[in-house]
């Protein structure tokens, strides 16, 4: 099942640099991770925002909640999760 979603980063202003920085190369790997292992399909940058939209492919909704859960920034996160489905138009 592929979803698409939309995290919006919201980290403390006043979270100290260092704790900041150990939690993003965290995220870093463990994206990078789902990725490599085909879960993460894509992520993109919301231009001028520190956002994204990323497309996941899942074997349920429960299984795109533990990796969205996982992610070392979710406690700082505000996440949007739109299910896609196959449009009739796609030629692939």
């Amino acid at each position: 099942m592929l979803f698409l979603v939309r995290m919006d980063v919201n980290i403390p202003a006043d979270m100290p640099e260092e704790k900041a920085a150990a939690i993003k190369a965290t995220e870093k790997a463990y994206s990078q991770n789902l990725q490599r292992e085909g879960k993460w399909v894509s992520i993109w940058r919301v231009v001028g925002e520190y956002a994204n939209y990323s497309v996941f492919n899942a074997e349920s909704n429960d299984e795109l909640h533990e990796m969205l859960s996982g992610l070392p920034l979710f406690p700082y996160m505000d996440i949007e999760v739109i299910p896609l489905a196959k449009h009739p138009s796609d030629i692939h």
